[in-house]
């Protein structure tokens, strides 16, 4: 049997409740990722992924996360110069946003940063410390857009960030956004779609994340231990793990004129071990 159909299988043991078997499965695989799952079912891992800055520090800036950060920037960069004020909704530790500023013509006279995870948006606020303008907010999105003031924005964006919001509850999200900014800008993933109960949804996970935990060498164990994993097994067990709702591009553009959007265009962005990575835009 192949290793990627005996990880599968391990993957449908940990869905079914049974972590013993799973962790058993996993070591049988003997790859990469089938070791690092047995030692995380084994040794007890867990945690809130967002809160452990250094696997996610070493994550998103390392592997295929270095091309796509540098074209992800690149291509905001391009449209600060024409905007007065910005709006970022989940802004992490700053990996998009402050290449983005400092690669632009002119910089945005107001900049809103939005970020649930203190610890990632202390690292943003070290990195921007004297900018003018600029606020920061240590809230979701959902805290954010609820609060009771009137202010817009020329431009908003999102970089893999609003998967994090359940699809339910994400076209109010959006709905509530809508009248406040003139241009939405999404940096997504264009996932496959599956049936997350099949067979195939499974097979194509470890695939996927056999080839994404390669890319880190050395970090490979900081990486999956502290931030891949977590994230994997969210998305193999229903409940309060998961912490990614991601969707097709085209669904994207579905939810977004759901909630008044127009004007919305599909782009590429990068080719990535996890899906190609795309930029939408919505006015």
């Amino acid at each position: 049997m192949k290793k990627t159909d005996v990880l599968a299988e391990a993957l449908t043991a940990y869905r079914d409740g049974d972590r013993a078997k799973a962790a058993d499965l996993a070591e049988r695989a003997g790859s990469t990722l089938g070791i690092e799952l047995h030692w995380y079912l084994t040794e007890g891992g867990g945690g809130a992924v967002y809160d452990r800055p250094a696997a996610f520090t070493a994550f998103i800036r390392g592997g295929g996360n270095v091309k796509l950060y540098r074209q992800l920037s690149a291509m905001l960069a391009r449209r600060y110069g024409s905007v007065g004020s910005l709006l970022d909704l989940g802004c992490g530790d700053g990996l998009a946003v402050v290449p983005a500023l400092e690669q632009a013509d002119r910089q945005p006279g107001r900049i809103d940063l939005v970020e649930p995870s203190s610890a990632l948006l202390a690292e943003t606020r070290k990195h921007l410390d004297g900018t003018r303008g600029l606020h920061t907010w240590e809230a979701t999105a959902q805290e954010f857009l609820d609060r009771e003031d009137d202010q817009q924005w020329q431009l908003t964006q999102s970089t893999f960030a609003l998967q994090s919001i359940p699809t339910g509850e994400r076209t109010e999200v959006l709905r509530a956004l809508r009248p406040r900014t003139s241009c939405l800008v999404l940096a997504e993933f264009d996932v496959p779609e599956y049936d997350e109960d099949s067979a195939e949804y499974l097979l194509s996970l470890v695939t996927r994340y056999e080839r994404g935990i390669a890319e880190y060498g050395k970090e490979a164990s900081l990486v999956a231990q502290g931030f891949l994993l977590p994230v994997l097994l969210g998305l193999v067990e229903p409940g309060t793990g998961r912490t990614n709702w991601e969707q097709p591009a085209t669904d994207w553009a579905s939810q977004l004129k759901e909630a008044g959007f127009t004007g919305i265009r599909i782009e590429p962005l990068a080719d990535y071990w996890w899906s190609p990575a795309v930029l939408i835009t919505a006015s």
